[in-house]
């Protein structure tokens, strides 16, 4: 489980394709040794075990459903990928409630910068937007952020200037790809009362 709050990232050193999957190994400064092998970590908003960890380099392995699922399948060497350890007992929760599980790829419609912040606007697959609520909380390359707006296509974000250069945001540009995690809440509030009619 996650919050959604990035403070670290890492870059795509390497990567191995499989017959139904792929390796990644993504260096970062985290502080790990060989007692993580098997901790959860949230790779661009992706829950991905860790597999292997050696002179910083992290290794992953995703299987053909993450990588249908998420935008992995187009990922490149030298990609900047948002990273979050797991939440501990006690730490606090600033953003919302992520289980790193994503539900669909969304693609950047335009980005525009208004005074010091930058108004994001992203289409998602029809399927999905059915859950998206003004105002919910919603997870991007694994940031917790806030819908501004639902629009006809998908949804618009803002982000402040602290979010922007602290995330890869600031790498997206007009058709850049996302991974996108909807709230748990409303997709089960939503089930709930489907099941009830």
């Amino acid at each position: 489980m996650f919050n959604g709050i990035i403070y670290n990232q890492g870059i795509v050193s390497k990567i191995l394709k499989r017959t139904k999957g792929l390796n990644i190994f993504i260096k970062s400064n985290f502080k790990l040794n060989n007692r993580d092998i098997g901790l959860s970590i949230a790779c661009d908003g992706v829950c991905l075990t860790l597999i292997s960890y050696k002179t910083k380099i992290m290794e992953f392995y995703l299987s053909k459903e993450t990588i249908v699922r998420s935008k992995f399948k187009y990922l490149k060497l030298k990609d900047v990928i948002n990273l979050e350890l797991p939440l501990k007992y006690g730490t606090k929760i600033s953003g919302h409630i992520c289980q790193g599980h994503v539900d669909t790829v969304g693609k950047v419609s335009y980005i525009k910068k208004i005074d010091k912040s930058y108004l994001f606007d992203f289409v998602i697959p029809k399927k999905e937007r059915k859950h998206l609520i003004e105002k919910a909380s919603i997870c991007v390359n694994g940031i917790s952020l806030t819908i501004s707006k639902v629009s006809k296509k998908g949804f618009q974000i803002w982000v402040i200037p602290h979010t922007y250069k602290q995330t890869n945001l600031s790498k997206l540009k007009k058709k850049s790809l996302v991974n996108i995690e909807i709230d748990i809440l409303s997709k089960y509030v939503r089930n709930y009362f489907n099941e009830k009619k």
